[in-house]
């Protein structure tokens, strides 16, 4: 499908503003006032935040409650466990709040569901088996905003609750002692973004200037909290951005063992967002996800050199497991896609037996990359199907659901990414409907948008150029890396590597040369021939091989010039 160029609006003047007062070079400049940061202390925080530009974690609703109750807790020794979740988000989340409270002498308790048997969430069995296990208190961590039922449960065991989450709330709070949660109706915190790690770090803070603590004993964590935050794929600005740029500082000199052995196989040579976005987090979340959530959850606890190595290879195995069951299950679900023509409907709802649901969200995500349209897998056991699902932008997957709530069983998510459960015998019904509602929307004219930093040509490019655009990591959602036009490329090589998959180029320009990659792109390689003028999308970056360095080209689009 053909993509829409759009520039980003540049402000010239405010541009220069920039220029002027933050020593920058003139394509930074553009670039940050493409962002609409905000204000000049906005701006400085973002490139240079320090440790003073926390909120104070009081502003959020029930926070004075919730550390009043855990400080009664540890002043009774109280037994209380952490309910967390089987995600990168959710084992940070999880480890951060163990490790500070048992420095806090709390003899403190670990739960977290098993994503095959239980699923996500509090569920009323875990909660009796904490129950017996004696616990006073539970606290969520990465879920409890929706878990009415199961609270009021917990409630009439004797069992209190305190709710940290970053999910949407509802119309009606569970009735926890505290719920602390930014995205609350009543919300009075000044930053809804946080991931749940993000809102476990803002509990440990508080419940530090409660005991009147120096401040390094929560800011140290801020290293598993930079990893569960940069994993969730939350919008790194405002305080996602300090957490996330302070504590990329952390995790390259990490002291928790686990992090620091699972650092060393990966593999990256520079650890940026990329190392963690790419290589920790599907690690971790391979745990999860192949229904083996407590190594993760015990590599970082762990102050066992032995155990921590045995673990990493475990997760790594893990990984493997998961990377050979996602190619399988795409394979599979491509040839349905192709032989049923299900890509000519305006949605893809594709089913296969006994496809394992804890990787086929990431299968969803490829198919629905790959045709640009909502795509939802189905996993059929027995009876019943359940799968996962990803939107585009401009379609709510979930509110698309909810007007297909008479067929569904059991169903939960948010506007790009959705579970489901049905009947196996509704699945055709549901297809039907669900495609209803995408033409109805008349979503065959939602088309992709690239957006675009700016025009610039080879010989603006240098190291010293590229090298500056450091400057504004780590990147990721709400912080994407800059792209940039460059217009009247003549092709001067051009072929496909990996057996076809990637599209390698160099591009001239007059006397100015330049390779490019194109991940995914290979295809291409024979719509264009060598001489041919382009009009290439790219990110700028340099890539080192073999000692040496040069800059290249990532290609996002291509077009024969006009």
């Amino acid at each position: 499908m053909n993509k829409k160029w759009q520039f980003y609006y540049t402000d010239i003047e405010k541009a220069k503003e920039i220029q002027k007062k933050f020593n920058l070079n003139e394509l930074l400049s553009e670039i940050i006032a493409n962002r609409n940061i905000g204000t000049d202390e906005d701006i400085r925080i973002f490139l240079n935040p320090t440790r003073k530009d926390f909120h104070n974690p009081f502003l959020f609703k029930d926070m004075d409650l919730a550390v009043d109750r855990i400080i009664k807790a540890i002043n009774s020794n109280e037994k209380v466990t952490i309910y967390g979740d089987y995600d990168v988000d959710g084992i940070t989340s999880t480890t951060v709040l163990k490790k500070f409270l048992e420095e806090r002498k709390l003899n403190v308790s670990t739960y977290i569901p098993n994503r095959l048997d239980e699923g996500y969430g509090l569920n009323k069995k875990a909660i009796e088996y904490i129950n017996e296990n004696k616990s006073t208190l539970i606290i969520t961590v990465d879920c409890g905003i929706s878990a009415i039922e199961e609270i009021d449960y917990a409630n009439t065991l004797g069992i209190e609750t305190i709710v940290t989450d970053h999910h949407e709330a509802g119309e009606k709070l569970p009735n926890a002692i505290a719920v602390i949660d930014a995205k609350r109706k009543d919300n009075t915190y000044p930053f809804r973004g946080l991931a749940g790690v993000g809102v476990v770090f803002k509990l440990i803070q508080a419940i530090s200037i409660k005991l009147n603590l120096d401040e390094t004993e929560f800011l140290k964590y801020l290293d598993l909290v930079c990893i569960g935050t940069i994993s969730d794929i939350v919008p790194l600005e405002n305080e996602n951005r300090v957490i996330a740029k302070l504590g990329l500082k952390l995790v390259e000199v990490t002291k928790n063992l686990g992090l620091r052995e699972l650092l060393r196989t990966i593999g990256y040579r520079k650890i940026d967002s990329n190392a963690i976005s790419y290589g920790i987090a599907p690690r971790i979340n391979a745990c999860g996800r192949m229904g083996h959530e407590e190594e993760a959850l015990k590599l970082f606890l762990s102050n066992d050199e032995n155990e921590v190595k045995q673990i990493t290879n475990n997760l790594n195995e893990y990984n493997k497991l998961r990377q050979e069951t996602e190619k399988n299950i795409y394979e599979e679900a491509i040839a349905k896609i192709e032989e049923e023509k299900l890509n000519n409907a305006n949605t893809i709802v594709v089913a296969g037996d006994n496809w394992h649901h804890g990787v086929i969200g990431i299968v969803s995500s490829k198919v629905t990359e790959m045709y640009f349209k909502p795509s939802i897998l189905l996993g059929i056991e027995g009876d019943i199907a359940k799968g996962s699902g990803r939107s585009i932008p401009g379609f709510d997957l979930h509110k698309a659901l909810y007007e297909c709530d008479e067929l569904l069983e059991k169903y939960g998510g948010h506007e790009m990414a959705i579970g489901l459960s049905l009947k196996k015998d509704n699945i055709e019904k549901f297809k039907k409907k669900l495609e209803e509602i995408a033409e109805n929307q008349k979503i065959n004219e939602i088309q992709p948008i690239i957006y675009i930093d700016t025009q610039i040509t080879l010989k603006d490019i240098n190291k010293d150029v590229v090298k500056s655009l450091e400057v504004l990591e780590p990147f990721g959602e709400g912080n994407k890396m800059p792209l940039f036009v460059y217009r009247n490329l003549k092709i001067d090589s051009i072929r496909a590597l990996t057996e076809g998959k990637h599209l390698k180029l160099t591009l001239k320009d007059t006397n100015y040369v330049i390779n490019a990659i194109g991940f995914n792109m290979g295809y291409l390689a024979d719509e264009y021939l060598i001489g041919d003028k382009i009009d290439v999308v790219g990110v700028l970056e340099i890539n080192s091989y073999n000692g040496n360095e040069f800059i290249q080209i990532n290609l996002k689009d291509i077009m024969k010039s006009i």
